[in-house]
């Protein structure tokens, strides 16, 4: 039998998050995924049993590492503006470092993939982001509201933003740079339209 070998590993990673997002689930195989590492397609199955399992199992580590990456230094007790300032850092330097995972999590988003992939996150990204926004409503930081609303007031624009600067136009198609800048100054606007 065969045995694993890590950087071999890590190419088939990289290279299958490549072709997710370039070709979709429909136009990804394992073939093509072999041929893209040059690999055999036999050495795929010493660490897939399939190409359910490799999408599933690259998407949860990916999903892992995206949530400790967001929630470093984050604590569901923080005062809501200054929790809300890490949650808008973390989550664009996750996303401008890592801009094929975040495609990928965008296809999943909408695929039969999802239940199995973000029922893990939610599991520990959505009790700390709830337990956050709870506490901000207790100590009557912001108003109630569904959590809906409240993700879509709070991260929707730093979210349009980052497409923007991926896609490197805005949605009139002229050129877009991201800077720090311009995320403290949606940030700003933000987090008046929120709190109380």
């Amino acid at each position: 039998m065969r045995t694993r070998n890590s950087g071999k590993e890590q190419l088939v990673k990289q290279k299958a998050i490549e072709l997710l997002v370039r070709d979709g689930f429909e136009g990804f195989s394992m073939n093509k995924l072999a041929r893209a590492c040059d690999i055999s397609v036999a050495t795929l199955y010493i660490y897939y049993k399939d190409k359910d399992d490799l999408i599933i199992r690259i998407a949860l580590e990916e999903a892992e590492r995206m949530t400790q990456i967001v929630l470093k230094d984050f604590n569901p007790e923080m005062d809501f503006e200054e929790g809300l300032r890490l949650q808008w850092k973390n989550r664009s330097d996750y996303m401008l470092k890592n801009p094929g995972t975040s495609a990928l999590f965008e296809q999943l988003r909408f695929s039969t993939f999802s239940e199995p992939v973000f029922k893990q996150v939610k599991a520990n990204f959505g009790n700390a982001m709830g337990k956050f926004m709870k506490n901000a409503v207790s100590r009557g930081e912001i108003n109630a509201m569904p959590m809906e609303v409240y993700w879509s007031v709070a991260f929707a624009p730093l979210y349009n933003l980052i497409r923007f600067h991926q896609e490197g136009k805005n949605m009139a198609g002229k050129p877009f740079v991201l800077t720090r800048k311009l995320i403290w100054q949606t940030f700003d606007l933000t987090i008046k339209g929120i709190k109380k």
